[in-house]
This record gives structure tokens, C-alpha cells and sequence, in this order.
């Protein structure tokens, strides 16, 4: 056979049966987890104006080498959304609803970036935001949210990486000093990274390039510019996580560039997988987030989980497998002109029964093939006998001995019989 004319495009896949279902079992699992504390779910839009997200991603690989931008017809330059806080912070500004706006998102997210394991250009996102709440509990009620869902799939090989970044004031004084240890060491840094010491010295901080991780050796931590406002907010922040039995490792390397982050950060990474796709989820606060977008300045704290990375993690733990879409039962008909099987499946639907038949003329034989491969635990079959004492035959499809185990039942109570049987 040919190959065929037309495939998904690099880095970009489609979502097929039965692996869509384990996606939608997540999707929902992770609504009902966040909706029992009073997340409720929002969709932006997967086009907004690029300067939406290049004002809140300046200088980043995003903006800078991976976003998808082009001018509209009516010479808008729009972007593809390469993440979702951005966009949900447009949402909050124009709807202006009551505070705390807590909600919830599955969304998709384009990057042109370079494709592997865990990470593709078009990959997909479990996230939850609370706008309007400056307390360091709503950040703990975050993290421990997270957690807990991860925890709730059947994960155990996880654990949470957390740090400060403090306040603006904090923050000012701290990058003052940042900038005064990498301008020393420029010779030693890799030059992407020496380019970024004197607007945006934190992002040095988080680097994965070996040069200049090696060359951080003895740089000064966040904790010795920050204020006592900001110490309080983080001891907050890690006595609240006590209290909920979350283990705690922090660690003074992991930080937020961008100048609307503040206080808390935090990453929650799988140990069951290699350290270059591990972070399976992570997020923290960014006071200064919506102001940049031009709203009244607003608190918010949030946290992003790519499904990717989510369903990886739960593979190499051998958890939270594909779920059972099997049906329920599997219509066989033989002898007529289709239109009792039409109509049984109508009525089984009807009462709740998921069902399915064979189509194209099929002989029973055949039929009866394709109903052990739908998986269905019964089969029903109508032929000219049955059809003539107004009965249908009940075929458990799991036994060994097919003829021991099919039984008349009339076709009136067979909805009934179904529901009995149910396990």
C-alpha cells in the first residue's frame, strides 16, 4: 500500500482512540479535582494579538525563536498561543469579573522548537489560575493541589523543588548583585547565555548549558536580598505545605526571569524519567503580571502541566492506565432487513446501554467475530426464531461455551436484564 499523500506535521500528532480516552479521563479528573476547590474551567482563544504575549515573554526563546506569528488579513499580528497564562490574564483584564477569580484550562500550545520525547510544537496543557488573592496560602492551595492530582493518578516517584524570588524590592537589590558576579565570570558563561547578564541576569540562573552551570559555582542566593516582607511570605508558604504533608526540597536556583514574577516558585519534577523532560508541572506567582498587560494591578498565582509530560511520567510508573472504552453490549442480527437491529440499538441507547452492531450485510459468523473484538461483554442476537416468539438471545461473549451461555430473554425486559448484570 502507498504511503499516504498527507501526514501530521513535525512535531505535531494526532489523538486517536483509544488514547484519546486516556486523555479525556485525565482532563476530567483534573477538573474534578480542582473544581472541589472552586476552580471552575475557562477557554481562551488559541489566536491572540502577538503583544499579548511578547509584552509578557520579552526576550525569551518563545518571543524571540519559537512562536508562531503572522499578520492577519486585516494586517492584525497575531500569534498562535504558545502558553496560556498570558492569555487567561487578557481574559481576567477585559471581563473584569469579581475577585478571586479561580479557573481552570486544558489548552493547546504552539512552539517551533526542537522535537523530542515529552516535548513536541504543538503539545497540550492542564493548568489552574487564581487572580485577586495576594495570601501565600492561595499559593500553597496551588501546590498542594497539584500535587495531590499527580498523587491521585498513581505517581509516587515525584518531588517538589520550591524557592523565592521576593518582592520587587528584593528582587531589585538581589539582580544588582547578580549582575556584579556574572560580569566577572562573562568569559566563562556560554555567549547565548552571557547575552542575557545585563537585562535579564536570572535568567542566567536557569540555564541547562554545562558552561555556565559550571561557572555559577559561589553565586549569591535570592535569600540573602530578601526583605522580611518577602521572608514571611515564604515561610508562609513553607509551613502551610508542612501542615499538608508535602515534602519540601528547596532550591536557590530556580527562578522566573521576567519582572511580573514574585514570591513563590516552584517546579514538581518526576524522578522516574531523565532529567531533560522531568519537570512535569511548575508555577508561582506574578503580582506584577496583570499590570504588565496593562490592567489595574491584581495578585495572581498559577501553575501549567503539560499532558505529555503527565501520561510519560504515569508510563515509566506503570500508573493510570488507558481506560476501558469497551461497549457495553453487541447487537447480532441475521435473517431480516436490518431494522430490528436498528431499532434495539436505539432503544438500548435510549436506556443507557452502550452498543454497537456490524454494518454491510455481514453474515453471523462475521458478526459474531467483530463483536468479540468490540470487547462487549454481551452479545445480542436476533434471528428469524427469535424475532418469531418476540425474544432476543443473551450471549455472554467472556464464556468459554457460547450456546451455554445465551438465554432467551424478551425483548421487553431485556434493559433490565442488562442492568442487573452489571458487575
Amino acid at each position: 500500500m502507498a504511503a499516504p499523500t498527507f501526514q501530521s506535521l513535525k512535531g505535531m500528532h494526532d489523538l486517536v482512540p483509544p488514547t484519546s480516552a486516556r486523555w479525556l479521563e485525565l482532563i476530567n479528573r483534573f477538573g474534578d479535582h480542582f473544581g472541589l476547590s472552586a476552580y471552575r474551567y475557562v477557554q481562551t482563544p488559541i489566536l491572540e494579538e502577538l503583544a499579548v504575549f511578547a509584552r509578557v515573554g520579552e526576550g525569551t526563546d518563545v518571543v524571540t525563536k519559537e512562536m508562531y506569528e503572522f499578520e492577519d488579513r486585516d494586517g492584525t499580528h497575531i500569534a498562535l498561543r504558545p502558553e496560556s497564562t498570558a492569555g487567561v490574564a487578557r481574559s481576567f483584564i477585559q471581563h473584569r469579573p469579581l475577585t478571586p477569580w479561580k479557573v481552570w484550562y486544558f489548552s493547546q500550545h504552539f512552539r517551533h522548537e526542537n522535537t523530542q520525547a515529552g516535548r513536541y510544537r504543538q503539545h497540550h496543557q492542564l493548568g489552574a489560575e487564581c487572580f485577586g488573592a495576594a495570601e501565600p496560602d492561595v499559593d500553597v492551595e496551588l501546590i498542594v493541589g497539584l500535587w495531590d492530582f499527580y498523587r491521585s493518578l498513581g505517581l509516587s516517584k515525584i518531588r517538589l523543588e520550591l524557592n523565592s524570588i521576593g518582592d520587587p524590592e528584593s528582587r531589585s537589590r538581589y539582580m544588582d548583585a547578580l549582575r556584579l558576579f556574572l560580569g566577572d565570570r562573562l568569559g566563562d558563561l556560554d555567549p547565548e547565555d552571557a547575552a542575557k547578564v545585563e537585562r535579564h541576569p536570572m535568567r542566567v540562573l536557569d540555564s541547562k548549558r554545562d558552561t555556565t552551570r559550571a561557572a555559577l559555582d559561589g553565586v549569591p542566593t535570592l535569600m540573602e536580598s530578601m526583605s522580611d516582607v518577602a521572608i514571611e511570605h515564604f515561610e508562609r508558604v513553607q509551613a502551610g505545605l508542612s501542615a499538608a504533608e508535602v515534602p519540601v526540597e528547596l532550591n536557590p536556583r530556580l527562578v522566573r526571569g521576567l519582572d511580573y514574577y514574585t514570591h513563590t516558585v516552584f517546579e514538581i519534577i518526576s524522578e522516574a524519567m531523565e532529567s531533560a523532560q522531568s519537570t512535569i508541572g511548575g508555577g508561582g506567582r506574578y503580582d506584577g503580571l496583570v499590570g504588565s498587560l496593562g490592567g489595574q494591578a491584581t495578585p495572581g498565582v498559577g501553575f501549567g502541566s503539560g499532558i505529555e509530560r503527565i501520561l510519560l511520567a504515569c508510563d515509566h510508573e506503570g500508573v493510570f492506565d488507558t481506560p476501558d472504552t469497551s461497549v457495553e453490549a453487541f447487537v447480532v442480527e441475521f435473517g431480516g432487513d436490518g431494522s430490528d437491529g436498528r431499532d434495539l440499538l436505539l432503544e438500548l441507547r435510549r436506556g443507557g446501554v452502550s452498543c454497537d452492531r456490524a454494518y454491510g450485510g455481514r453474515s453471523m459468523r462475521a458478526q459474531m467475530k467483530q463483536a468479540d473484538r468490540s470487547g462487549a461483554r454481551w452479545g445480542i442476537i436476533i434471528g428469524d426464531d427469535e424475532r418469531a416468539a418476540g425474544v432476543v438471545g443473551l450471549r455472554d461473549l467472556r464464556s468459554s461455551d457460547h450456546d451455554a451461555a445465551q438465554i432467551a430473554i424478551p425483548r421487553a425486559e431485556l434493559i433490565d436484564a442488562l442492568r442487573s448484570r452489571r458487575g
